[in-house]
């Protein structure tokens, strides 16, 4: 299993190639802009690229998806319905861009070759929000960040959802590697001791 991160967009957004070295399939998650240059890194990488995947569905993690879905056609892209309707518009501009949407939710799971990509639906920052869980890899989009979480004051937000899904993550057993929709990667054992809300989540009964 190989991740690459690549940060993309006005606001850095982390974009990141998840592939299964064996089978040479590859997801990309969270293309949030700079598609011409994603396409550049998936050449490079001279593999099979079988999925976009979405995170939530505010443009900064999703304006790269209409010039890579046309030029890779066949390449599946997944986002949790709750945000593919969205408010529309500026924020949530994708299901007006393609067509061609699938919906993924709780409890789903992706095969990637020899790799599974599990799906944790973890609404707060937007209703549609996911986790997707990776062998020991938490790709938490803008839910969890490094000693932070995500905003709750956009369309769809909720900071009781927020605190209930950081609870959840903070809860999972094991040391996962953080791979968040901004910033600095981490790790769960870091984020336990030093970020404050993932903290008052997990106090939560």
């Amino acid at each position: 299993m190989r991740v690459r991160m690549t940060q993309v967009g006005p606001i850095a957004t982390n974009c990141y190639i998840l592939e299964d070295e064996e089978s040479k399939k590859i997801a990309v998650i969270d293309p949030g802009d700079e598609a011409g240059r994603l396409l550049s890194l998936l050449k490079e990488m001279d593999g099979q690229v079988a999925y976009i995947l979405l995170t939530h569905g505010h443009y900064d993690h999703t304006t790269g998806v209409p010039e890579l879905h046309a030029a890779l056609p066949e390449t599946k892209i997944y986002i949790h319905q709750e945000d593919a309707n969205g408010t529309g518009g500026r924020i949530f501009p994708l299901a007006a861009q393609v067509k061609d949407l699938l919906f993924y939710n709780e409890g789903d799971a992706l095969p990637l070759g020899g790799l599974t990509v599990e799906v944790l639906h973890t609404p707060g920052h937007s209703k549609g929000s996911v986790t997707l869980k990776v062998r020991d890899v938490l790709f938490t989009g803008d839910t969890l960040f490094a000693g932070d979480c995500g905003r709750t004051d956009l369309p769809g937000g909720s900071y009781e959802e927020i605190l209930a899904s950081l609870g959840r993550l903070g809860r999972m057993e094991g040391n996962f590697q953080v791979c968040p929709g901004h910033g600095q990667t981490s790790t769960m054992d870091r984020e336990r001791q030093v970020n404050r809300y993932l903290k008052e989540g997990m106090a939560l009964n």
